[in-house]
């Protein structure tokens, strides 16, 4: 079939014709690679050939070079890199030479061109391409499609290159980029599409223009030509005008200062008078302005991070100019949770310039809340009611609460009744939300007067009950208010405030879970899609606000708390009878709905477990808890779910050695959560579930050991499972050597090798720099540590003196190595290291003159006085240290105290 005609049937409406030619073109891409993608790039490049088969041609040909997924990703460009360097010379000469012609054609190779220049610029392969791209820039004669399409291929390269670690453009490179994009954006521009690509080109290289931003000459040329890119005639140019300014404002922020008084009054001009996705545009830039001065202000060790307070000085006229954009709501969207309009980013804004004025910005806005929130003059009042109450739940995050208190004391029985009686379903969403909003700032031990007492508590408890009946919207924000409500009470004597009220509420969100469950299997198939994603917010904000009720509840209910166990467990067992097979929203029915439910058995479990007698309430009901959870892992025969593992492990705290009789049943689930890799999040819990159970039934693990240990062997030599399961899987190699001690003797041959890899690799990483590699790594010591320190406490001494000993240098070497990464340092490790250094002094004999060859060990220990998270551990090391220092160094220290143990 000619390659034409093969593209077309893959667009066929007769399926059996689309599926039969979508496999020959999976096969010609397996086993004629390199004439495929030339074909492709040929059909591209002809403007003769039909636009939906060029389309096509060019969509298969990028997705020959990229993924989503990391492993298939780096197997295409393997498969690229490895072909033919004479054809992929053509494909690249196929799709420079199609910029320019008709159609999208053009667009869709500037696509490709990005795709193949991160694969070769990084490998210096395609070292013309810009000086290429260029030329298309000065030719003569030129077109409109070849300057526009080259433009796109220029912007999209530089977003490939700049999503890379290391800068792979050189500075004239980025000069003449720089040069023709701008050129491109310059009002003279006759060309709408050209000015708009220059545009949208320009925010992908603003990654590489570091120099050019530092000289003035250079950087105020480029902001002029932005700045009247706002006041374009065509609204995309503006908008991507605007977007470039977010771009700058993030990535230059501290270059702004001499550009701000223009922007505010373009800002002024933009958001009075421009279309919505312009205005839309506009106001992200203030919001990234703000972002960017909170964390300035939070970023106290970083002497070059500068704060203009730009959002302070332009408080008096930004604060008005957003609350005029409040009222401009889209009437009936107040039920759509993923709406975004002119008066929801005003209100962001808002709150982000409350965040980081806090005080000062409370007497500007309260006026506008007193003159609006009881309009009631007209039909169309409910704006002014609305937006006065979203500008208040605006304002609660940043202000202190004693500004606030008296604010919101004075406010909060106008709001509840406004929950209740307002005619407007709009208000009424915004005053649940405002509410909550006021529970969660305002409410709790931090205040100086306490919210919510005696005298207000009732009417409060009472208003809320009644507003979670009222549409699911309202309710779903009735639910996030007694969230934090429940959230800000703390326990004393045994008792809360909100005890008297524990049995109405849950009672009050369990009618609510189950009328959206009702509404859920009886309009599933007619409902619109909107509806049934409005229940199921509802019912899992409500699942959410009977979990953090159970989190903040005192001892008084707990009788009430263990009451709620069968009743889950009950849930559970309905969740079985859905008919999974019956489709895929029935499946994915059944799996939200049993997520929900183990989270919550997960909360109760943990809460009761709390005390020890409280922990009589989940013991009473193991049998039938692990029954359901089991049942629950029979629904999916292909992995596990998540939720009822997290489950299983607050378990195993409260059955403790108890928990051995469940091993039988559970061990297949256990096992099948270790080798499914592909979910790895999964697969990391069931790690974390595999340490729990270790530190619950000690050596009853034994029997179960060879298997689990052969997956997680398997697992580490694994270059497709995730790398974030690996530093957990070192840590359970710890929890089992701990559960058995000597017996884990025949496990050595093969840990320990693997333990210096890791150490060696963690090493190599702190050299190569960069956050996500601290972050990383800082999960790799952790593990290595948590190994090594289950092996010394597990194994008896004699054992730990044959196997572990000779190691001792180089687990100094490596405690070294971390004490002297001050870029990335971890509190939690440092206090796994300093416990080390102790299990190594109190276990090993004869060590002390190694700890004397290594003068770091009391500086470190020192540091991590400094630190209360970090000092008891600290101290007990230098005691083990000073005594197997003092000890004769031919026999053992005197046992003179127990090992640190130190939890995962």
């Amino acid at each position: 079939m000619q390659l034409t005609a093969l593209l077309q049937a893959a667009q066929s409406a007769d399926a059996s014709v689309r599926t039969q030619a979508e496999q020959t073109l999976s096969t010609l891409q397996q086993q004629q690679y390199g004439d495929l993608c030339v074909g492709l790039s040929a059909e591209l490049a002809d403007a003769s050939k039909p636009v939906d088969a060029r389309r096509l041609a060019g969509l298969i040909l990028k997705n020959t070079l990229d993924a989503k997924e990391d492993a298939r990703k780096t197997a295409l460009v393997q498969q690229w890199l490895a072909a033919d360097e004479g054809m992929r010379k053509q494909v690249k000469l196929n799709l420079l030479a199609t910029l320019g012609t008709q159609g999208d054609a053009g667009h869709t190779a500037a696509l490709v061109i990005a795709k193949v220049a991160a694969i070769e610029v990084p490998r210096k392969q395609w070292p013309e391409l810009i000086e290429a791209l260029l030329a298309n820039m000065g030719a003569t004669p030129s077109s409109r499609e070849l300057r526009q399409s080259t433009l796109e291929a220029l912007g999209y390269t530089c977003e490939e290159l700049g999503n890379l670690d290391d800068d792979f453009l050189s500075q004239l490179e980025v000069n003449s980029i720089l040069t023709a994009v701008v050129q491109g954006m310059r009002k003279e521009e006759p060309e709408v599409d050209v000015r708009h690509a220059a545009t949208v080109a320009l925010q992908n290289a603003l990654t590489f223009a570091h120099n050019n931003f530092s000289n003035d000459s250079e950087r105020n040329y480029v902001m002029q030509i932005i700045c009247e890119g706002t006041l374009a005639d065509n609204s995309r140019i503006r908008q991507a005008s605007w977007e470039c300014l977010a771009c700058i404002a993030s990535g230059y922020y501290d270059k702004l200062p001499s550009y701000m008084q223009d922007i505010f009054s373009l800002t002024q001009r933009t958001v009075k008078g421009d279309e919505e996705d312009v205005v839309l545009q506009a106001l992200e830039f203030w919001c990234t302005v703000a972002e960017e001065e909170l964390e300035r202000d939070g970023d106290g060790t970083d002497a070059d991070s500068v704060n203009h307070h730009f959002i302070r000085a332009a408080l008096p006229h930004l604060v008005p100019l957003l609350l005029e954009q409040l009222t401009k709501q889209e009437e009936g969207q107040e039920a759509d949770d993923g709406v975004w309009n002119v008066a929801m980013a005003a209100g962001t804004c808002l709150a982000l310039c409350a965040s980081v004025a806090e005080d000062a910005v409370v007497p500007l806005v309260m006026p506008y809340v007193t003159a609006n929130i009881q309009k009631t003059d007209g039909p169309e009042s409910w704006r002014a009611r609305e937006a006065a109450t979203f500008a208040f739940g605006s304002i609660l995050e940043g202000p202190g609460v004693d500004t606030l208190g008296q604010l919101v004391q004075s406010g909060l029985g106008f709001l509840l009744t406004a929950l209740k009686q307002d005619p407007s379903a709009y208000v009424k969403d915004t005053t649940a939300w405002t509410i909550g909003r006021i529970f969660e700032f305002v409410h709790g031990e931090d205040a100086a007067a306490p919210l919510l007492g005696p005298g207000n508590l009732p009417q409060v408890v009472e208003a809320l009950r009644s507003a979670i009946r009222d549409a699911p919207h309202i309710a779903e924000k009735v639910c996030y208010a007694i969230s934090q409500l429940a959230a800000g009470f703390e326990e004393h004597g045994g008792t809360s405030p909100m005890s008297p009220y524990f049995k109405d509420i849950v009672q009050a969100l369990l009618e609510t879970v189950s009328g959206a469950g009702r509404y859920y299997e009886q309009y599933i198939s007619a409902s619109r899609p909107a509806e049934q994603a409005e229940q199921t917010r509802l019912q899992t904000q409500a699942f959410e606000a009977i979990n953090e009720v159970v989190r903040a509840s005192a001892a008084d209910t707990t009788p009430m708390v263990v009451q709620l166990i069968p009743l889950v467990i009950s849930k559970i067992n309905e969740t079985l009878h859905i008919n999974a097979a019956s489709g895929v929203d029935a499946a994915e029915r059944q799996r939200e709905m049993q997520g929900l439910l183990c989270g919550m058995t997960l909360v109760i479990v943990q809460k009761l477990s709390e005390s020890e007698v409280a922990k009589g309430g989940v013991l009473q009901y193991a049998d039938h808890i692990m029954q359901a959870l089991l049942d629950v892992f029979a629904c999916r025969t292909a992995s596990v779910h998540e939720e009822a593992m997290l489950a299983v492990g607050a378990m195993t705290y409260s059955c403790g050695r108890q928990f051995s009789k469940y091993m039988h049943s559970f061990f297949p689930v256990l096992q099948r959560g270790l080798a499914h890799h592909q979910e790895w999040q999964v697969c990391q819990v069931t790690v974390g579930v595999l340490g729990d159970i270790c530190r619950a039934v000690e050596d009853g693990i034994l029997d179960y050991c060879d298997s689990i240990m052969q997956t997680l062997l398997t697992n580490l030599q694994s270059a497709d499972v995730h790398r974030n399961i690996k530093p957990q899987i070192l840590s359970a190699f710890g929890d089992i050597a701990l559960a058995i001690g000597d017996r884990f003797e025949k496990y050595l041959q093969h840990v320990v090798p693997m333990l210096q890899s890791a150490m060696v690799m963690s090493v190599q990483q702190q050299q190569s720099g960069g956050e996500d590699a601290a972050e990383y790594n800082n999960l790799l010591r952790h593990g290595i540590l948590e190994a090594w320190a289950g092996m010394l406490n597990g194994l008896s001494k004699d054992k730990a003196e044959q196997y572990l000993k000779p190691y001792a240098p180089s687990l100094l070497d490596f405690v070294q190595a971390i004490y002297a990464d001050t870029e990335g340092h971890d509190d939690g490790v440092l206090k796994a290291s300093a416990a080390l250094l102790g299990d190594i002094a109190s276990t090993l004999t004869a060590v002390g003159p190694l700890f004397q060859q290594k003068p770091f060990v009391q500086p470190f220990l020192q540091q991590l006085d400094r630190d209360s998270t970090t000092a008891e551990t600290a101290n007990w090391a230098r005691q083990m240290i000073e005594k197997a220092m003092r000890a004769p160094q031919a026999q053992a220290p005197q046992d003179g105290g127990n090992s640190y143990v130190h939890s995962a």
